[in-house]
């Protein structure tokens, strides 16, 4: 069964284009990792809540966006075999910091439950 790793970042709305150039980047090395799909989303209707949200939950500040993603995994032991490859490539410690503030951004595994298709 699938696994997926979820994220949630804030990306300031001027730089989703350099956002954009880091997700392409960094899908190639998740494929050569073993993920089957990385989708990457820019906030179009984030609305406040009433006692949290996606905003509160990264603390994006005025002029930042809410990204969701996800990696598409073809099961958990690939997954955890992926990410050990992925921290142990020599391109994760080469070139600028990625295009938003990681210690916001919010991250997990996870097991599907329900996956139903039209």
């Amino acid at each position: 069964m699938i696994y997926v790793d979820g994220f949630v970042a804030a990306v300031r709305a001027d730089r989703k284009d350099d956002y954009r150039a880091h997700a392409a980047r960094m899908s190639g090395i998740f494929f050569e990792c073993g993920a089957l799909r990385v989708v990457e989303t820019w906030g179009d209707d984030v609305p406040d809540g009433k006692r949290t949200d996606f905003r509160r939950a990264v603390q994006a500040e005025d002029g930042e966006v809410v990204l969701f993603s996800w990696i598409e995994w073809p099961s958990k032991e690939a997954r955890d075999a992926g990410w050990k490859t992925l921290m142990a490539d020599p391109r994760m410690q080469q070139g600028e910091a990625p295009p938003f503030d990681g210690k916001r951004m919010i991250y997990g595994g996870f097991a599907p439950m329900l996956d139903e298709r039209a």
